[in-house]
Order: C-alpha cells, then structure tokens, then sequence
C-alpha cells in the first residue's frame, strides 16, 4: 500500500514537473526571433507628418507585410507605390492596406507617394 502510493506521488511529481518544462519553453520562444521564412510584419502610418516610420527594416530571403493605414486626409499621399516590387495600391482612409512581398536580396528601395513628394525606404538586411 505505501509502495503504491509513493509510486503515486511520484508520478505526479514527474508529471508536474514535465508540465513547468513544457510552460517554460512556451515562455522563452514566445520572445524570440522570427524563424527563417517566417513573415515580417511592420505597420506604417500616413500621418500629417508623412509616412511613420520613414524607414523600415527587414531581412531578406523573409517574406515582408507591410501593413500601411493613412490616418489623415490633409495628404498627398492617398496611395503608395514601390517601384522595386511593382506595387501601386490606394490607401483608403483608416483602413489598414497589407503589401506583400519578398525582398531577394540586401539593399535599400523607396516608397512613396503616387505624386513622389512623401517617401520612406526599406533597407533589406
């Protein structure tokens, strides 16, 4: 009967203790570094200051979203486009805009307005 119940105990012990090991790992890679090809995201706002931030960085070979919202009416730019990656979309009022692409190579490319008077740039790593 002893036996039984400290093989019980024991297990249990076991148990928990496999429980903290799996909850602490979950903790430690919550933190860390997107894996390679893992998606980049990075929100960008069209303020009365332009786009914020200006330049952004990311690494290449990962695909990139970047993740614009025009946040004012009292700007130009109203739409964005990035020659590099053959991108010219609208930018609605409030409404977020996804751009999707996959930077090939390190290097630096503008965006801009569709008029070419705000820009910023992404700098690929």
């Amino acid at each position: 009967m002893i036996q039984s119940l400290w093989k019980e105990i024991q297990m249990k012990s076991i148990l928990a203790g496999l429980l903290a090991l799996a909850i602490a790992g979950t903790a430690f890679t919550a933190g860390a570094a997107p894996a390679r090809g893992a998606e980049q995201r990075i929100a960008i706002r069209v303020t009365n200051k332009g786009f914020e931030p200006a330049t952004v960085k990311v690494k290449a070979g990962q695909p990139v979203v970047l993740v614009v919202t025009r946040t004012t009416d009292k700007t130009c730019a109203k739409e964005i486009v990035i020659k590099e990656q053959k991108v010219h979309r609208p930018l609605p009022l409030d409404r977020a805009v996804e751009i999707r692409f996959t930077p090939k190579k390190p290097g630096t490319f503008r965006y801009a307005c569709g008029m070419d008077m705000l820009s910023g740039k992404v700098v690929v790593q």
